[in-house]
């Protein structure tokens, strides 16, 4: 990824869990409309990996299934993450990283929003008006380094 300095050399990494989804008969079902919950954004999400290390945002507790909020009827997603420390330069990439995933991965009806979680960065201010501005997504993902980037940390996301 060619981030040549790393801004947290030494971050914590947490153990991941065996996840396994229950599934229903009416999964398989093409006629049912199957609607979309937490649990399904964040088994989106869990396996980006960072821009920093060869690790997910899983193992770097970056994300958290409790801190996603889906009201599948009114078609929104709600993502707060939390940056491993707390002047993370990373965590506008982050955040694009996750916006990506999902923008490529939900139907288009859901409006995303994506924060970082209160008290966790000293820039979230910045960091959140950056990551809802749709014209500041759309300039980011025109520049084909940073789209690289991105690309880069979702290669291997399931």
């Amino acid at each position: 990824m060619n981030i040549t300095q790393k801004i947290n050399d030494a971050p914590q990494v947490y153990e991941v869990e065996k996840r396994t989804r229950q599934e229903h008969r009416d999964d398989f079902d093409d006629n049912v409309n199957d609607p979309i919950d937490a649990e399904e954004v964040y088994d989106l999400i869990r396996n980006i990996n960072d821009p920093e290390h060869p690790l997910t945002l899983e193992q770097l507790h970056v994300t958290n299934r409790d801190h996603i909020n889906v009201d599948d009827a009114a078609s929104h997603v709600l993502i707060e993450f939390t940056p491993t420390i707390p002047h993370c330069s990373m965590a506008t990439l982050i955040g694009l990283c996750i916006r990506v995933r999902l923008l490529r991965s939900l139907p288009e009806r859901f409006k995303v929003d994506i924060r970082v979680r209160t008290g966790t960065h000293q820039s979230e201010a910045d960091v959140n008006k950056q990551l809802n501005d749709k014209e500041r997504v759309a300039a980011a993902l025109e520049n084909t380094y940073l789209l690289d980037v991105v690309n880069q940390c979702l290669a291997t996301a399931a």
